[in-house]
């Protein structure tokens, strides 16, 4: 991304009277935010390479968690779920109900883990593993982009 093309998109930032804009181009990720006065607040450029997303699909383990060198369970790989889409997550169909699924929970693939919001449509998020939910990522009403991780899963 040369000078030219940053000038266009905050030219058009601004024409648009945009609040946040984000581009990911040739692994390169880049995010424009302004605050409640208008001014543009400096947001760190990310160099986003394919061999990182392999290293974030094993949380690191809790404290207290750890297991002796023998146990079965040091081999257990978690999948993560990532957000398909940008919006807004929610953990349940409406507020003040239970959530699809907590911390501890066993799940099957097809289940609903969630609901991200996206221009006013309500798009179910469904499991492509079975197992048992051991970590979640996002709180509940927070905005989440494309990629960004969700739901840490052991898998069966």
């Amino acid at each position: 991304m040369d000078f030219d093309q940053l000038k266009q998109i905050l030219d058009l930032v601004r024409e648009h009277e945009l609040s946040e804009f984000e581009v990911e181009q040739d692994g390169l990720r880049l995010k424009i935010r302004k605050d409640s006065s208008g001014a543009f607040v400096q947001v760190p450029v990310q160099h986003v390479h394919a061999p990182a997303a392999h290293a974030l699909a094993a949380p690191p383990a809790p404290a207290g968690a750890s297991a002796p060198a023998g146990n079965a369970e040091v081999d257990v790989e978690l999948a993560v779920v990532k957000s398909p889409i940008v919006g807004t997550f929610y953990r349940s169909a409406e507020p003040g109900t239970a959530a699809f699924a907590e911390v501890g929970s066993t799940i099957k693939k097809g289940q609903v883990l969630c609901i991200i919001e996206a221009m006013k449509l309500m798009n179910e998020i469904d499991s492509e593993y079975e197992g048992e939910i051991v970590n979640v990522y996002v709180e509940n009403g927070q905005p989440v982009q494309y990629g960004e991780r969700l739901f840490a899963i052991r898998t069966k």
